[in-house]
């Protein structure tokens, strides 16, 4: 249920398990806010009540984190209105847990220009959900050929730049781009794919594609750019993060190129550890993604990378499309899958399954990607954005297209029992989601 109070005054979040990734916290405590900000979060704060003049909301021992920020979403807006909104993807994104969001600039038309950034920043704040960031395009109309002027879209508001669901494919761009971007510090997002060995492929490579008959997408395709663009990265001393890995071979080629100290980082996204190329089953289009899922062996490759850290972040990928788009026969199909929903619930799985810790969980989804992008978000801490969220990490439930509250239902986990529910959300000190019938 999503809600929209005025900006409150002081509020306590009494009996909650506090979790703070950056501070290293996990323990029994008390959160007070005043307005949009934070005033105290730390164990046994108010052990004896709060104060009678103080609105206390029990948290009845669920965990209290800072909100969840996704640094890879798309929303069809301005352009694509029909596949996804601001106020959808606010809406989704709340009752995920997600209080700021990074969108990608593959709109139409795309953020290539100081005027689209504001327009989005504008929409978003009259929505009044989750905080919204955007991406800058590192080529004028995502082309690959000439590069934006990245200095003055991140004055007017972008935080990183990547051409979105496109490699930016020109060695020379590339380096041209990074460059330039590291002159003001600011971070480069690659989409790695080498096109060439991937543009009639709909599933990756391998004896499952053979079996069901599909063109297939080789790993290679992954890796090649990835190899590149470390080299790149070094010849250039500009910063890059590459996007949703999702490969063996391109996991052990960015563990050593940080070995190296390369300034790289990267992420991954549920489907790339939670799924495999057999979720694809009978012709399902649901998991026709970008990258493709993968076999068992990378599957298995991209959890011990976020076992070990060589892998820095978790994003949802989220890429809503329409029913018409996807109600193809799988060749034809969209890629794509709806992901700000199951962010939270799909990463817990790592720690359900005894691969990393809970507060290890949580920093892939907080801290860890607002540093990366610099954002004054994921912490619990005297003076931040009173963004949280409240959940609960044993509940169960099931994936279905009516859980969703985006506008597209195409979720590569639909139909999946998981564990671990979303209570409350709150941005800016307002609570703009709340679980039906929580007190």
């Amino acid at each position: 249920m999503a809600l929209h109070d005025d900006t409150p005054g002081m509020i306590a979040y009494t009996n909650a398990r506090l979790l703070d990734p950056a501070s290293k916290m996990d323990a029994p405590g008390a959160v007070l806010t005043e307005g949009k900000m934070i005033v105290e979060a730390k164990p046994n704060l108010f052990e004896n009540g709060p104060p009678d003049n103080i609105m206390n909301i029990d948290c009845q021992g669920a965990c209290l984190s800072p909100g969840l920020v996704d640094i890879r979403m798309h929303t069809g807006e301005p352009g694509e209105e029909h596949k996804e909104t601001l106020a959808t993807a606010g809406s989704a994104a709340v009752a995920g847990g997600v209080t700021s969001m990074v969108c990608l600039p593959n709109t139409e038309p795309a953020i290539d220009d100081m005027s689209t950034v504001e327009f989005v920043a504008r929409r978003a704040r009259k929505h009044g959900l989750a905080k919204v960031y955007c991406y800058g395009a590192i080529t004028r109309g995502l082309e690959g050929k000439q590069i934006t002027e990245m200095g003055l879209l991140a004055d007017a508001g972008a935080v990183a730049f990547t051409d979105g669901l496109k490699a930016v494919e020109n060695a020379q761009v590339m380096a041209r781009a990074l460059s330039y971007a590291g002159t003001f510090g600011l971070l480069i997002v690659q989409h790695p794919e080498e096109t060439s060995l991937t543009h009639e492929g709909v599933m990756n490579s391998g004896e499952t594609a053979t079996r069901l008959g599909l063109a297939g997408i080789p790993s290679e395709a992954e890796v090649i750019i990835i190899e590149r663009d470390i080299r790149l990265a070094e010849m250039t001393g500009g910063r890059i993060h590459f996007a949703h890995v999702s490969t063996a071979a391109s996991i052990n080629v960015i563990r050593q190129a940080k070995a190296r100290n390369v300034p790289i980082s990267c992420d991954t996204a549920p489907p790339y550890f939670a799924l495999n190329e057999l979720a694809i089953g009978d012709y399902r289009t649901f998991a026709k993604l970008a990258p493709p899922l993968r076999d068992e062996n990378d599957r298995q490759a991209v959890v011990a990378g976020l076992t070990d850290g060589t892998i820095d972040a978790i994003a949802s990928d989220h890429l809503p499309q329409d029913e018409e788009a996807k109600r193809l026969p799988f060749s034809e199909a969209a890629f794509g899958g709806t992901g700000l929903e199951t962010l939270l619930t799909v990463t817990l799985e790592l720690v359900h399954n005894g691969h990393i810790e809970l507060l290890e969980a949580i920093a892939l989804l907080t801290s860890k990607p607002a540093d990366l992008f610099k954002l004054d978000a994921g912490r619990l801490k005297a003076g931040g954005p009173a963004d949280l969220m409240i959940f609960n990490p044993e509940k169960g439930w099931k994936v279905t297209d009516q859980k969703l509250n985006s506008k597209s239902k195409n979720s590569p986990f639909d139909g999946r029992p998981v564990q671990g529910q979303v209570l409350r959300t709150v941005v800016d000190g307002r609570t703009v989601f709340k679980l039906d019938n929580l007190g």
